[in-house]
């Protein structure tokens, strides 16, 4: 009798997918586990996997179709199935999890350590696929270290596969990557005659789409305010030039201007609460805690990954819970949990050359810090023009529950704090 492939829950809020890539094809057999197909949804991508072994049926969603939480996309008919880690029909794309080795992460990426014996127990069976534990007994992979991607936060083969290739010793020479499954570059693109006046329709990913839709929400319903500053950065970048070497050694991660910037976020939040609150009706949703996001630039669009609990975390932890957002941004293993939340937003432009912008508010918050390039520029001190790294900060506000004279007072308490590092260093 056949089995139906759903649409699996995709997280909260989640109730739409698009089938982004068929990982097998109509009359392949299927293993338990089995990575089939890949969907993309407006936070995250994510695999559908096999729960039962036999030859895959009718592909009834194509790729670039949109299906709704619970729609079948294929049936899996009974059959002689293959072994848990078949090998994907010579031929065929390979799955998006294909060994670490091929597709190194990238350096700064922070994952777990590798363990001296396998570890793919029954314990760990309800966190995991069949395909992720059996990667694990093979590259020899603590599961209980490994940082699900999948539902819920379960674990994948390629999360298994990413562990073993961020620990294992370096190749001498590792096989070229599969290309990415990204836009066309330029330089794929088909020659264009010099003069001609072509154009190109490219449909939006689910994730484009609502940025788009997000954005304008929030230009639409709040009443969105901009203020600006201008901050010395000459402690700051003297007390880092001073400190980075012991800091690595120490916590083995180097110390960027980001966490500094959490902390006198952080620190000017509880002198100004409203700007860490959300509108509800018609009432004021005060938050006691500090859950930050950070603003992360990837290939398939802005997300804003979560630092909960910023207030009870050191310099060290921030720059290594930034690191690891970057790097799993990058290798597209962020989860829906990551994404969750948050009552602040950093961005920060300026990585880009950006030297000045107005942020937009991330719904529901009420509050977003931008920084910007950091540049030699005169100034005036004590009667004297000198040459100072300067930066521009901007915060936007929703004006319906922040006063300006409350965000204007925030940003130049935030000045305060990066102006002088050291008393930010006492306040944390």
């Amino acid at each position: 009798m056949a089995a139906q492939v759903v649409v699996p829950q995709l997280g909260e809020s989640v109730v739409e997918a698009r089938v982004a890539r068929w990982l097998k094809k109509e009359g392949d057999a299927i293993a338990v586990g089995d990575p089939l197909v890949e969907l993309e949804t407006e936070k995250i991508d994510l695999e559908v996997n096999a729960d039962q072994a036999g030859v895959l049926g009718k592909i009834l969603r194509q790729e670039g179709e949109d299906v709704k939480v619970g729609e079948p996309l294929a049936s899996i008919e009974a059959g002689s199935g293959a072994p848990a880690e078949a090998a994907a029909p010579t031929g065929a794309a390979p799955p998006p999890d294909a060994p670490a080795s091929a597709t190194p992460a990238p350096p700064e990426a922070i994952t777990p350590a590798v363990a001296a014996a396998p570890a793919g127990t029954a314990a760990d069976a309800p966190r995991s696929t069949p395909a992720a534990r059996k990667a694990a007994e093979v590259h020899q992979v603590d599961m209980a270290q490994v940082q699900g991607s999948g539902d819920a936060g379960r674990v994948m083969r390629r999360d298994v596969q990413a562990a073993a290739g961020q620990t294992a010793a370096p190749a001498a020479a590792p096989p070229a990557a599969p290309a990415p499954k990204a836009a066309p570059t330029p330089a794929a693109r088909p020659a264009v005659a010099p003069g001609s006046r072509t154009e190109e329709r490219v449909r939006m990913s689910k994730r484009r789409l609502t940025i788009a839709r997000n954005l304008v929400e929030a230009q639409r319903t709040a009443a969105m305010l901009t203020t600006f500053n201008e901050v010395d950065m000459t402690e700051l970048m003297g007390l880092r030039e001073r400190r980075k070497e012991q800091f690595a050694k120490r916590h083995g991660v180097g110390i960027g201007i980001a966490s500094f910037f959490v902390k006198a976020a952080v620190a000017a939040l509880k002198s100004f609460p409203r700007l860490n609150a959300e509108i509800q009706g018609e009432e004021m949703v005060l938050k006691h805690y500090y859950d930050v996001g950070i603003a992360v630039g990837a290939d398939q669009g802005l997300v804003v990954p979560v630092i909960r609990s910023a207030e009870q975390l050191s310099f060290a932890g921030i720059e290594l819970a930034i690191r690891d957002f970057a790097a799993r941004a990058k290798n597209n293993t962020l989860t829906l949990e990551d994404l969750k939340g948050g009552s602040f937003t950093i961005t920060n432009g300026g990585v880009f050359g950006s030297l000045l912008s107005t942020p937009i508010l991330n719904p529901p918050q009420v509050g977003i810090l931008g920084l910007h390039k950091i540049e030699d520029r005169p100034v005036a001190i004590k009667g004297q023009v000198v040459i100072r790294p300067m930066m521009y900060l901007a915060l936007s506000y929703d004006h319906r529950i922040v006063d300006g004279l409350e965000a204007v007072q925030f940003l130049v308490k935030v000045k305060e704090f990066i102006e002088d590092p050291g008393h930010l260093l006492l306040e944390s």
